[in-house]
């Protein structure tokens, strides 16, 4: 049995995505520095920023092998193979409707591999992404072991909006999602033998009754949120109701910010490749470099400007990456895809700060992503530093004077934190909330994402061009901007950070400590799991 003067164990679930595994990093560098043990379970594109906390990589793919053998890992977990399996490849099925269906049914192949991964690890305390990672509060459930939630949106009263804004983009309602959820046998029969065998009291309806409510979490001892108080999406009486029943119990703790030189997930396509075989990895002599730059600029009151479309519409994902268009009504594409909205983009950059002299203008950071010619026929100024990742925390402490950016809730956060101004060219998800959010603060402007007819893409694309270049230039021009990013700036330093989602982390994982795995309950750990054999031999 473990002491509390002992080390702990705790262990990290979370997707192959960066801004929803970015703010665990530095909680896993903290605890590692203190000389516990902290684990990953994720993919191997992960790997390098993972490792770099001190943190242990695991494979999801090794660990979780009910799901995995025989079948073909994608960015959802094996989605692709199983909607094959359960008939629903036809073209007509789209995303929303075979990620609905299909979600129980990994569900049930995931949490095996889980449960015996966390009873060999003799965990004491979990941190998961509640978002994409529903498998890790019910094994940390199970097997009695207690999990902190890691909410990387702006409270659990964005969650209806984000998933109101995910359906309307793959040409649904919550009505139809609602019947996928009730009418799929294969689901049902999977969530009925979840309950039966690991009594978990899993939903068929669990992100109704009431809509947008994140049932994961009741079965967490608290849920850390990536925001401040004042910050967060208000929630409806139903919702708070539902969740104050619940016992669900919500910190905020603000932008969780890594120290300067820390490695982060950056931008990648799912085979961690491009397509000449060289890693996508980022080079830290180079991050170095682009920091001292930024510093070099601002001493001699230079502007610096940061640009970053974000890691997954620059990523290869089928649905929101860089070749998709959204999904309209009727289940029509239509729209920018997302190279042609990143490419509006950073034109539009190139366009209000460009010089013909690398010392002249305004210093541009930009981010690319990992796509090969990501640029195409955009062509960068000489004023411009142009990377497929950056260092953005820490090109953003350094000082920016505006950010143009896609507005996930991790760059949000950090452009608060950093008193950075923000003209936000939201993509999909909670973007386009917080694009709405960065306007009602007065701390930047949004340009929406064009919805045009694929005919009339082009001609989209040159007005969105013209309009981003338009914010920027007014963003920089007038100090108001500036003014409500700082005063926002000094609200986001009050919330704890880091040292307070240690802080909770250590308290839970001492609690745990003091007893045996499962002691709270009886627990059927898998039989191949090494704890089930250690416990059948009496250790």
């Amino acid at each position: 049995m473990k002491t509390a003067q002992q080390q702990h164990v705790f262990a990290f679930i979370f997707p192959m995505a960066s801004g929803h595994i970015n703010p665990s990093l530095p909680v896993a560098r903290a605890l590692a520095s203190l000389g516990h043990e902290v684990h990953y379970l994720c993919r191997e594109q992960m790997r390098q920023a993972i490792e770099d906390t001190g943190a242990i990589f695991h494979s999801d793919i090794d660990v979780e092998t009910e799901l995995y053998d025989g079948r073909s890992p994608d960015l959802f977990g094996a989605l692709e193979s199983l909607r094959h399996e359960f008939g629903l490849g036809d073209e007509s099925v789209n995303f929303l409707e075979f990620m609905t269906k299909l979600k129980n049914i990994q569900l049930e192949l995931m949490l095996p591999g889980v449960i015996r991964w966390l009873g060999d690890l003799q965990a004491t305390a979990v941190m998961y992404c509640p978002l994409m990672n529903p498998e890790a509060s019910y094994a940390s459930k199970f097997l009695g072991i207690p999990s902190v939630a890691l909410l990387t949106i702006a409270g659990p009263g964005s969650c209806p909006r984000t998933f109101d804004e995910f359906i309307s983009m793959c040409g649904g309602s919550r009505e139809e999602v609602l019947e996928m959820c009730l009418s799929f046998q294969p689901k049902l029969e999977a969530t009925r033998r979840m309950n039966d065998r690991y009594g978990l009291g899993i939903s068929d309806t669990e992100m109704f009754e009431p809509f947008g409510k994140l049932a994961v979490l009741s079965s967490s001892a608290v849920t850390l949120v990536t925001t401040c108080e004042d910050l967060q999406d208000p929630m409806s009486e139903e919702l708070a109701a539902y969740y104050a029943a619940a016992g669900v119990k919500f910190e905020t703790v603000g932008p969780l910010l890594d120290v300067e030189g820390a490695r982060r997930a950056a931008g990648h396509k799912f085979d961690a490749r491009s397509t000449d075989g060289t890693r996508l990895d980022a080079n830290p002599s180079d991050e170095s470099e682009i920091v001292a730059r930024v510093h070099a600029a601002r001493a001699t009151g230079r502007k610096v400007v940061a640009v970053s479309m974000g890691t997954v519409i620059t990523g290869d994902s089928p649905e929101v990456g860089w070749d998709a268009r959204p999904m309209g009504p009727g289940g029509v594409r239509r729209g920018l895809t997302g190279r042609e909205l990143c490419r509006a983009a950073w034109a539009a950059a190139f366009d209000a700060f460009g010089a013909e002299d690398a010392e002249a203008g305004p210093l541009l950071i930009v981010a690319l992503g990992p796509q090969p010619d990501a640029l195409g026929e955009v062509r960068p100024p000489a004023n411009a530093i142009c990377r497929p990742s950056i260092p953005q925390v820490d090109v953003l402490k350094a000082g920016v004077d505006l950010f143009l950016t896609h507005g996930g809730q991790n760059s949000f956060t950090e452009s608060l934190a950093s008193g950075a101004p923000v003209v936000v060219c939201p993509g999909f998800g909670d973007q386009p909330v917080n694009a709405r959010k960065a306007e009602a603060l007065g701390v930047g402007l949004q340009v929406p994402r064009p919805e045009p007819d694929e005919e009339q893409a082009a001609e989209a694309a040159a007005r969105y061009r013209a309009d981003v270049a338009e914010a920027l230039r007014r963003v920089v021009a007038e100090p108001a901007f500036a003014e409500a990013s700082q005063a926002c700036a000094t609200r986001v330093a009050s919330c704890g950070g880091v040292p307070r989602a240690v802080r909770v982390m250590l308290e839970l994982s001492a609690g745990a400590a003091q007893r045996p795995l499962g002691s709270d309950k009886a627990v059927a750990v898998p039989p191949d799991s090494k704890a089930a054999t250690a416990r059948r031999a009496g250790a």
